[in-house]
């Protein structure tokens, strides 16, 4: 149950958030929430973030990093910047925006695309797992046939079950970072279009997680990284406890299966880092350039992170560990 007040403060919020807290939180009816979400093209972040697309179905004029990116720079940046295209097209797929308001987007993007990486077709993807995984489910939602990417997935997964976007560097060892990533996408798309033959592997990604409690090392059960208990809105990259806690339930949903145990040490992070008024903070902001900003800044009221702390919560409770 929600409290009255965190309730009415979920749904004083943007479209974008506002017809999921609807749905997945309150259970209204399908025309409440359908006619919510039709409100993102129209209105608030939403509107805002498709206002500016390029002509040529680009956002800021390139693919991962934006056009004329200075990559000598790079690695004296506080953070990377989130206003090219992969990270946009991510950013309207997961806020629920309908694929038909991008019109023909999809068919510009494989003519005016290609990846900063040896000058890729966009849509065949390129070497990186987090990248590929985002264009899988990109993709997807936006109707292209994205099978021969789906079939890259089991091809480059390693031998531990996992992946790692070093792997073409020589790396043999999965990366908790690399494959959340990974099995998120290959969630989405199954989800998107129905096709199971990766599941197998999506699994086996989740298995590797699973096996490491999603926050400690295999060979000594000691906590691999401090970001295994962040709440963070938006997600980005890194692996984190809500982003992980959030996969995981949907998996589970999505499978039909119990929530494994493995996962209750994350879920009671999740669950203990909920405040008295009955909502959650914001736990970090990754640095780097943005539209806008999608989120407060930290240690202030999240909406985003309370909402997807208890859904995450409320599915774990539905597909009870």
């Amino acid at each position: 149950m929600i409290d009255g007040t965190v309730r009415d403060w979920l749904l004083d919020s943007d479209p974008t958030l506002r017809w999921q807290v609807q749905r997945d939180l309150l259970g209204a009816s399908p025309d409440v929430w359908r006619a919510t979400r039709a409100r993102i093209a129209l209105e608030g972040d939403g509107a805002r973030l498709l206002s500016y697309q390029d002509p040529d179905g680009r956002w800021a004029g390139g693919a991962f990093f934006p056009g004329g990116f200075d990559f000598a720079a790079q690695d004296q940046m506080p953070g990377q910047p989130y206003t090219a295209t992969t990270w946009t097209l991510t950013t309207l797929r997961e806020w629920g925006v309908d694929a038909a308001v991008l019109g023909d987007t999809a068919d510009r993007l494989a003519e005016s695309a290609r990846w900063e990486y040896d000058d890729l077709p966009y849509w065949d993807g390129e070497v990186d797992v987090c990248i590929n995984a985002m264009t899988l489910a990109n993709g997807a939602w936006l109707g292209r046939d994205m099978t021969p990417l789906a079939a890259w997935f089991p091809a480059h997964q390693l031998e531990d079950g996992g992946w790692n976007c070093e792997w073409v560097d020589g790396s043999v060892r999965s990366s908790f970072h690399s494959t959340i990533n990974a099995v998120r996408g290959l969630l989405a798309y199954e989800e998107l279009t129905g096709d199971s033959s990766v599941a197998a592997s999506r699994r086996r990604g989740e298995e590797y997680l699973l096996a490491r409690r999603l926050r400690t090392r295999l060979s000594t059960g000691e906590q691999v990284g401090a970001w295994t208990d962040l709440l963070v809105y938006p997600y980005r990259a890194p692996f984190s406890a809500l982003k992980a806690a959030d996969h995981v339930t949907a998996a589970a949903v999505h499978d039909g299966i119990s929530l494994d145990p493995r996962a209750a040490d994350t879920l009671e992070i999740v669950r203990r880092a909920g405040q008295s008024d009955g909502r959650w903070l914001q736990g970090h902001v990754f640095p780097g350039e943005v539209w806008f900003p999608l989120d407060v800044p930290v240690g202030e009221p999240s909406r985003w992170v309370t909402f997807l702390a208890l859904r995450a919560l409320s599915r774990a409770a539905g597909v009870s560990i």
